[in-house]
């Protein structure tokens, strides 16, 4: 459970989540939507087109109608956000962040007077369209992206978790270095109440020179008991708090790839057995997933390691629990997901992509080792995949042609959280003609990060509030396991088996806002825009 010294900041949390259903802000004048008991229904006619390629090369498009039904409970859970990795820079950074925000604080800057906000948010900062304005066509009416349903606000996180770090989260703050002065001065007192819980530490998934951090482990290398530990923390924390909720979320150190075994991680039964032998390849946020299962909370991923091996897949998926992940997206690799999809979709061909990286903070520090790299350079590589297998003119399919990408990260500690990121995209435009476009970007790691945590919590928690129902379905349903609508905040999307990867951001924005509409009954957004163009 954690210190009495920390009421007074979960408290403030706590109090402000009154578990009531919250009346939307969008109401949706239409026969196929319904708001009562505390739950939106909509009915939605999903529009799609199969199409059928042809022996004479002709393809056949086939427009295709599918209804869904979906109920969305309106009730705003009190809501527990436990961080694996609490005492990082991600962490401290974001419950700083949450205090100056709760308390409308202001600091001194050298730019000048600063006031608390949540820039960088998808949810607390951008607006959707929600259409055109009835007494003016000629207007858009565009509304914040919260307001499209009953959300939590991260004004009401309250906050736990657990390091391998012993600091408390004021001294954690000041080792972080990732906060103005003046600020870190303001929430000081009410940081160092807030100390993590000890954490599950095994050397070998992440680098050796982690070791003099470990100073708050679960003793022991029983791995069933650390299993055991980390579940009784999730009750205890929901308890004491009075919450409704939990969403657990790894935003601690990469770890290496775990190896996936027949007989160890590759169902649910193994996986647990696994567990129970403490079996080498079961690393620590396998161990905080298969927890957070059992206990019935969404998990969500922020690291690139593979957490979700097809054991805790599918333990997910028979526990109906929800999962999101993996690698926050947050600087070079999401400009990498826009410039790639323009320049594709340009009908311009990179032929080479290199991607150049140095950092200084904890994180560069862990990765500076190999195994811990790869994992990073897994989930950095693979994001233009899908855009380059979009354009059979530029790419050929056959030879599974694609540029070549290369992906380098260095340590360097005086930069410390500002990392610097150097892009170069080479590639052939018209008639064998050459372009290079280089581009740097200063990243502000856990500036960028942090509020991406925000948006996955916020709509992870929503998610797990819809269900849905089809023609051919007797009952409604959770959504699958596997909560792809996350894809936008993540560099390497975790999507249910046997369905495609998005990487464009482009495309992953459209898709959660057409998701979004589709719960509260409206259609997608049509861009043709014909009231613009057919009238007279």
């Amino acid at each position: 459970m954690c210190p009495p010294a920390n009421a007074e900041f979960h408290a403030a949390a706590a109090a402000a989540q009154q578990q009531q259903a919250t009346a939307p802000k969008i109401v949706v004048a239409a026969p196929n939507v319904t708001v009562a008991n505390g739950t939106i229904h909509s009915k939605y006619d999903y529009s799609t087109t199969k199409v059928h390629k042809l022996p004479n090369g002709q393809y056949r498009a086939e427009p295709v109608t599918k209804t869904y039904e979906f109920a969305t409970s309106s009730t705003v859970p009190r809501l527990g956000v436990m961080l694996v990795g609490w005492g990082g820079n991600n962490g401290s950074t974001l419950t700083a962040s949450i205090i100056a925000n709760r308390q409308s604080l202001a600091w001194e800057t050298r730019e000048g007077v600063q006031q608390a906000n949540y820039y960088g948010s998808l949810v607390m900062a951008s607006t959707v369209k929600l259409g055109v304005d009835a007494d003016d066509e000629t207007k858009e009416v565009f509304v914040p992206l919260h307001d499209m349903l009953p959300m939590v606000h991260p004004n009401d996180f309250v906050l736990g978790g657990w390091d391998i770090s012993g600091h408390n989260l004021a001294d954690a703050m000041d080792r972080a270095r990732v906060l103005d002065p003046d600020l870190r001065r303001q929430v000081r007192d009410e940081m160092r109440a807030l100390k993590p819980l000890p954490s599950v530490y095994y050397p070998d998934f992440i680098a050796a020179n982690q070791e003099d951090r470990a100073d708050n482990v679960i003793p022991g290398a029983d791995k069933q008991a650390h299993l055991e530990q980390v579940r009784r923390d999730m009750r205890e924390f929901k308890a004491a708090h009075g919450l409704d909720k939990l969403v657990i979320l790894w935003t601690a150190n990469t770890e290496r790839f775990a190896e996936v075994q027949t007989g160890v991680n590759d169902t649910a039964d193994n996986i647990l057995a696994a567990i129970r032998r403490s079996e080498a390849e079961i690393a620590p946020s396998t161990v905080f997933a298969v927890a957070s299962i059992l206990e019935g909370h969404t998990f969500i991923n922020g690291s690139p390691q593979n957490t979700f091996v097809p054991g805790v897949l599918e333990l997910a998926e028979r526990h109906r629990v929800h999962l999101g992940g993996d690698d926050f997206k947050s600087g070079q690799t999401k400009v990498k997901s826009v410039i790639v999809d323009f320049l594709v979709n340009a009908g311009i061909k990179p032929l080479s992509i290199a991607s150049y990286n140095h950092l200084g903070n904890n994180d560069g520090k862990n990765l500076s080792e190999h195994k811990q790299f790869r994992s990073k350079e897994i989930s950095k590589s693979s994001v233009v995949d899908d855009m380059v297998a979009a354009n059979h003119i530029l790419y050929d399919a056959k030879t599974n042609e694609h540029p070549d990408h290369v992906v380098v990260i260095k340590y360097v500690p005086a930069v410390g959280d500002s990392k610097r990121a150097l892009d170069e995209y080479y590639n052939e435009i018209f008639m064998g003609g050459r372009n290079t476009l280089s581009m740097f970007n200063t990243c502000e790691d856990s500036l960028l990060a942090s509020p991406l945590i925000i948006d996955l919590v916020v709509l992870g928690e929503l998610l797990s509030r819809v269900t849905f129902k089809t023609e051919a379905m007797r009952e409604f349903d959770s959504l699958h396991a596997v909560l792809s609508p996350l894809s936008y905040m993540l560099k390497a999307p975790l999507v249910p088996q046997g369905t495609p990867v998005i990487n464009s951001l482009p495309r992953q924005r459209a898709g959660l806002e057409a998701f979004l509409r589709a719960l509260v009954g409206l259609p997608v957004n049509n861009e043709a825009n014909l009231e613009w163009k057919c009238f007279h």
